[in-house]
């Protein structure tokens, strides 16, 4: 099914048949901004939210990050990218679920203008928020399910990564990176791979990871698909014969495979992504470290949003999105089955930008589950970048 999956999506791709590097919103060294040989750049981004669960009447309100940027440009083809996270506010205390993270870090060796190296704590091209993860840059207050589940974003990892612009086939962008693999033993049930992420801490490199995407633009789309496939049991023979699970660099595999595709216009914009993981041995990882992992995990969503300019450069935009979330499509015979995961989610809502790197959000957030359980949200938020 995983070589059908592959097959499936490359010939959806070529249906689509931009020209330099592809810059995302946190490349401001690299975007033409900086005209000097050598320079240092501050910046950053954060988002607060309070969320109202209406089917249980309980309301919270959050610092949900706070983010600051620091770049260096050494000269021209040399340059230094990093990115420092606070997650809800504070980390120190009884009950706190925040964190302060390297979000990235990592140099940039510029080979040409159209193609690049990167090395260090870096986020692979993946799906359409991971790259591109500013709370400015989506709509909601909350990034889409399936990219916060089954493509964990944001997902960085540590190792070396290339990137490349066609000069033949106009528009055509290719990735190709190595970093380190994933922990098998950290895998949560109905949290998919996410767990298992080492996020630059004491990564294990005994196994290692693969990751490479091609990306497209043709007039106002916006087309790619990327895959994974990596090892999570980077631990030692001997720990791996007593736990009966394959050790080496791709030992205990996790496949990913994920297609997007934008339509980008000047006031309509329309997505469109769906992604799915194997997981060959789930059945070994679940009898070794009884996590409930699955075999198979599948998760796809559209949007569609409208932009109005307002006069005097006020902006609003409107938008509505469906998504779809099995985070147990198939299991194997030593899991625990829970419709739980299986979730279905209707999210709309409006978006003002009073001035370029403002946003105020609103949105409605209404979630089924198999069970036919069904939650409310109401979710109000303000959001920034510069």
């Amino acid at each position: 099914m995983f070589r059908l999956g592959l097959l499936v999506i490359g010939l959806q791709f070529l249906g689509f048949v931009s020209f330099g590097q592809v810059l995302t919103k946190e490349d401001s060294l690299a975007a033409g901004l900086i005209a000097s040989d050598r320079a240092t750049v501050i910046s950053g981004y954060g988002s607060a939210i309070y969320e109202n669960n209406l089917t249980e009447g309980k309301a919270s309100i959050n610092l949900d990050r706070v983010v600051l940027f620091i770049g260096h440009k050494f000269n021209n083809k040399i340059s230094f990218f990093s990115e420092l996270e606070i997650e809800d506010a504070k980390v120190a205390g009884d009950g706190n679920t925040g964190e302060v993270a390297m979000e990235q870090a990592f140099i940039k060796f510029n080979i040409d203008r159209n193609n690049y190296i990167t090395a260090g704590l870096f986020i692979p091209r993946i799906g359409i928020i991971n790259e591109n993860h500013l709370p400015t840059t989506f709509n909601g207050n909350k990034r889409p399910f399936i990219e916060r589940y089954v493509i964990p974003a944001t997902w960085r990892e540590l190792g070396i990564g290339y990137y490349g612009s066609s000069t033949k086939i106009p528009g055509l962008n290719y990735t190709f990176a190595l970093i380190n693999g994933l922990s098998s033993a950290n895998f949560e049930s109905g949290k998919g791979i996410r767990g298992g992420r080492f996020e630059g801490s004491d990564a294990s490199a005994s196994a290692l990871a693969i990751t490479g995407s091609l990306l497209h633009y043709y007039k106002n789309f916006r087309s790619q698909v990327s895959a994974y496939y990596g090892g999570t049991a980077g631990i030692t023979n001997d720990e791996a014969k007593l736990l009966n699970i394959k050790n080496g660099i791709f030992g205990t595999p996790v496949a990913l495979l994920e297609a997007d595709v934008q339509y980008l216009a000047n006031n309509v914009t329309f997505k469109g992504l769906v992604s799915y993981i194997n997981i060959a041995d789930a059945d070994k990882i679940n009898a070794a470290y009884n996590n409930n992992t699955p075999e198979e995990i599948l998760g796809c969503y559209l949007e569609a949003a409208y932009k109005l300019t307002t006069p005097k450069g006020k902006k609003w935009t409107v938008f509505g999105r469906y998504e779809y979330m099995d985070m147990q499509m198939k299991r194997p015979s030593n899991s625990v089955s829970d419709l739980t995961q299986r979730k279905q989610f209707v999210i709309g809502g409006i978006g003002f930008q009073p001035v370029n790197g403002v946003l105020v959000k609103l949105d409605y957030t209404y979630q089924v589950d198999k069970t036919y359980t069904e939650q409310n949200f109401i979710n109000l938020g303000v959001a920034y970048s510069f």
